[in-house]
């Protein structure tokens, strides 16, 4: 027999309503999404708050080229989590604007005259050439160049990510995972300049070697210790799979936070609801998790500005 949940109450806001008060609001609207929107914000504040969790952060690259890279830093520089994941592409825009800038554009600018003019288009976002492959080229050769120097003959993603870290400001989220030594792993580093880099490095320096190996025994040594785990996956993709995937190893996440513009009609991993990976044993049964559909960009600043509330107190 099914039993109903409590009343659907109406939102009521005024001049005085606080963001973590229109969250609570929001948890009692029977409003769809917003609904999730709010079951999230408390398991994220919980996850955060677990001492004995280990936590994860997993997002697409995309971000990392607009405004929200301030809040992956800032999260990352608050010592939220204790390993992102990510794809090459986040290590790419993180270097490209710590040197130079991005400029706004829009969805409906014309892509023959962008070649024309040198400038690459990322949605609304506008990469100009000189700002993102040659810089990267430059920067990396350099990087890697050093460390070769100092008798470096083999690197992780992680240890790559820290190299690279180092060499950064504080703008950067790799900075701070550096400084905060959080660790960032790249399960799909080849896809990125960043990648292909380090390819081009290893022509020229062929005792070099790039050991995935490694960032897997890093992972296991974290997974196989924790009492509990959690994750915040911002969009679908490998990285987010990378993070459900290792933690099947411990019978899965005991908190996650999902959000997604992707839906699961076509199969995809990306559209797939956390509570489908419960079937594969990468969230656990009793796990405290939630789904949400919206865009990224448009939503994390609200969360994060929330949970700094929530977890102040």
């Amino acid at each position: 027999m099914i039993n109903p949940g409590r009343p659907v109450k109406d939102i009521e806001i005024d001049t005085d309503t606080s963001l973590e008060e229109i969250f609570e609001e929001l948890s009692q609207s029977g409003g769809f999404e917003s609904v999730n929107l709010s079951d999230g914000l408390e398991i994220l504040t919980q996850m955060i708050s677990d001492e004995n969790c280990l936590k994860f952060i997993s997002f697409v690259a995309a971000l990392v080229s607009t405004g929200t890279r301030g809040i992956i830093r800032d999260m990352i520089k608050n010592r939220w989590f204790d390993v992102a994941l990510t794809t090459c592409g986040a290590l790419d825009h993180d270097i490209a604007k710590h040197f130079s800038h991005y400029k706004e554009g829009s969805f409906t600018m014309d892509d023959k005259q962008l070649a024309e003019q040198n400038i690459h288009r990322l949605g609304n976002v506008l990469v100009p050439m000189d700002s993102y492959g040659p810089i990267i080229e430059e920067k990396m050769q350099s990087f890697l160049e050093e460390e070769y120097k100092n008798g470096t003959r083999e690197m992780t993603t992680a240890e790559i990510c820290k190299m690279i870290g180092k060499h950064l400001g504080e703008d950067s989220f790799l900075y701070w995972a550096y400084k905060n030594n959080v660790n960032v792993i790249v399960p799909g580093i080849m896809d990125g300049a960043v990648g292909s880099q380090i390819w081009m490095f290893t022509q020229k320096h062929n005792d070099f070697k790039l050991n995935m190996i490694g960032d897997a025994n890093l992972l296991s040594g974290l997974i196989f210790k924790a009492e509990r785990s959690g994750a915040f996956m911002i969009g679908g993709g490998i990285s987010k799979h990378h993070t459900l995937w290792w933690n099947q190893y411990r019978d899965g996440l005991d908190y996650a936070f999902y959000i997604t513009t992707a839906q699961e009609f076509d199969g995809s991993l990306s559209g797939a609801l956390v509570k489908e990976a419960i079937s594969w044993g990468k969230v656990t049964q009793k796990a405290k998790q939630a789904t949400l559909h919206a865009e990224v960009t448009t939503i994390l600043p609200f969360i994060y500005a929330a949970l700094l509330s929530k977890l102040k107190k």
